[in-house]
Order: structure tokens, then sequence, then C-alpha cells
């Protein structure tokens, strides 16, 4: 599928430029970049919606894991101890 993008001068420059040292063709840069920034912005989304799934959650049972639980919990995941997780409480 052929899709055109207008882009200023200064940074087909620039493109071209770094297209040049990586011998590539502009071309391959631009898809890589747009691969690489559509990516990126679909973990932020599935992040986000993961993050919103947790407070409705929360916002409806009330159950939760203090920050202090998790805190502990992770310094001794850090530590490389295989420990369970916290016990949720309303």
């Amino acid at each position: 599928m052929a899709t055109s993008i207008k882009i200023d001068e200064d940074l087909k420059t620039r493109i071209q430029h770094l297209a040049g040292v990586r011998r590539r063709s502009a071309h391959w840069i631009m898809r890589e970049a747009i691969q690489q920034y559509v990516e990126r912005e679909e973990k932020r989304e599935a992040f986000k919606q993961d993050a919103l799934r947790a407070w409705n959650e929360y916002q409806s049972t009330g159950v939760h894991v203090t920050a202090a639980e998790a805190d502990e919990w992770l310094a001794k995941l850090e530590e490389g101890r295989d420990v369970e997780l916290p016990e949720c409480h309303i």
C-alpha cells in the first residue's frame, strides 16, 4: 500500500543524512520510525487501558494492596527471592 506524507525540507534533509550514514534508504528510515512509533503508542494505550480497568475494579470492589505492601513485595523479588503476591484486602 503506497501512502505519501508531507514533511518539511529540514526533516527531509535529516532523514536523507541518516539514511546515508546508516546505508539504508530514506524510505526504510521513515518506515522503521513509523513502525516503532506505532508499536510504542500501542503499548502505551494498552497500559492506559489496563490502568483504567484496574481503577474501575478497585472503585467497584475496594480490593487492593497498599503501596508499602507492593514495595515490600517488589524489594523481595529484586533480591531474587521467589515470594507470593501480597494478599489483597478491602
